[in-house]
């Protein structure tokens, strides 16, 4: 194969015929395959195409709905979308176990943003801090047509700083932004701001003749937002647990604080307790046409924070109490990007109620608390396989080309035993074989 010159300019059809031709030999069928994931609807084929450059086709996910979520007083059905076999029949199942024991509770705690103008000033740093009042008050005015929008919707600029990083980089300071983007999760609006704020200062340090050189670095959203904060918690009469997988309610609760504590201290099992937890979060998200990147990049850090990487969520038994909570950033929006434009996304945010942005941020902080929950009852009682594997029994039994027969034989056989890819693969033959024998 050799280097291609202007890929992006030929048509959808072009590029695919170009990729079939380098990597399959100009197989018809592939071509056919790509083809056949594109909507009917040629317009939101169309819109789906100028999500990102260089589309070939349509990769489908999963999508489906966590009904019985019991929030704040009122039922919710949370959509989905994730490819993870066990994680939409898990939430399900907490959020009806919860929904018998009071329901899950969430609040915001904070919702604000933050961006950077990071820059290197060569020179006396006394002067710039003590120019910095004045100059602060010219970047709020000079960006104030960019910023009056968002002011009348109760946002924009909360406050502006500056920080000097000399003791990690010669030289080194930077414009601290703190915003309020409302109901949009903000990036461009605070990435217009930043600019705006960089070409400001530089001109502010020409026009009053500083003694040194400034030089802006970059101007950028920051995607850790430990102040855009959310919590989401469950808590009942340790007794209301009830028997859980075979152990009595104290034994459940106490196993399972230990399990939290454990994830609390050690951080190769926070990370993978914490990667159940946006097994939850992130199928939100997804589905509500958020980042989950930068979601998931911000709660990472977040558990991080305190030098450390810890557990997301806490569990505490006082006054024969069992509280399990979650404290988690959030940078989500309801209006803007995928929310006007994918159709699978505004049914998401109609399923939800069409909620604001602090309300999306609850429902997610809820779906991580549940996963977690759902994930801990299964490894402090049966085991994480048991659940797990049956929920993947299905694409075991499709990568064997199981027959409909077959299937419904397989389901249930394993009704009540532990599935594995070598039990069932010998069941199959076994199914098979006695089939033959029939004939």
């Amino acid at each position: 194969m050799k280097q291609i010159n202007g890929y992006s300019k030929l048509s959808k059809e072009e590029k695919i015929d170009w990729v079939v031709s380098n990597y399959f030999s100009g197989d018809v069928s592939v071509k056919q395959e790509l083809l056949s994931y594109w909507h009917e609807d040629v317009a939101v084929q169309k819109i789906f195409d100028d999500f990102c450059e260089n589309t070939l086709t349509n990769m489908y996910m999963p999508y489906g709905v966590a009904p019985n979520f019991l929030i704040n007083g009122s039922w919710y059905c949370l959509p989905m979308a994730i490819e993870e076999s066990s994680v939409v029949a898990a939430m399900a199942n907490a959020g009806k176990f919860w929904g018998e024991r009071g329901g899950f509770h969430a609040t915001i705690i904070g919702t604000t943003k933050i961006g950077q103008v990071h820059f290197t000033y060569v020179g006396d740093k006394q002067i710039l801090f003590e120019q910095f009042p004045v100059l602060k008050k010219e970047l709020l005015e000079g960006a104030k047509y960019l910023t009056v929008n968002m002011d009348a919707r109760g946002g924009g600029v909360l406050d502006v700083e500056l920080i000097d990083m000399t003791a990690f980089e010669a030289d080194y300071f930077q414009l601290k932004v703190s915003f309020e983007t409302c109901d949009s999760m903000g990036a461009n609006f605070i990435n217009s701001v930043l600019e705006e704020y960089a070409t400001l200062l530089k001109e502010y340090v020409t026009r009053n003749n500083f003694p040194g050189t400034l030089k802006v670095i970059l101007s950028i959203v920051s995607n850790y937002t430990p102040d855009c904060l959310v919590r989401a918690w469950v808590e009942c009469p340790i007794e209301d647990l009830g028997i859980v997988g075979g152990l009595q309610p104290r034994e459940f609760a106490e196993k399972v604080r230990m399990a939290v504590r454990i994830a609390e201290v050690d951080p190769h099992r926070a990370t993978t307790h914490n990667k159940g937890i946006y097994n939850g979060v992130d199928a939100v998200i997804i589905a509500t046409g958020n980042d989950f990147r930068a979601v998931e990049a911000c709660g990472h850090t977040y558990a991080a924070r305190n030098g450390r990487y810890s557990s997301l969520t806490h569990c505490s038994l006082e006054n024969d109490t069992f509280k399990f909570w979650i404290d988690l950033p959030l940078a989500v929006g309801t209006v803007g990007g995928l929310t006007q434009l994918h159709p699978l996304v505004k049914r998401s945010l109609q399923i939800l109620g069409n909620p604001d942005a602090k309300q999306l941020m609850q429902f997610a902080a809820v779906a991580g608390l549940a996963q977690n929950f759902a994930a801990l009852r299964a490894l402090t009682t049966v085991g994480i396989q048991q659940g797990h594997m049956k929920m993947h029994l299905l694409n075991i039994l499709n990568y064997l080309e199981a027959t409909e027969r077959e299937k419904e034989q397989a389901l249930a056989y394993f009704k009540d035993k532990v599935v594995s890819f070598t039990t069932t693969r010998v069941l199959l033959e076994q199914l098979r074989s006695a089939s033959k024998e029939v004939e």
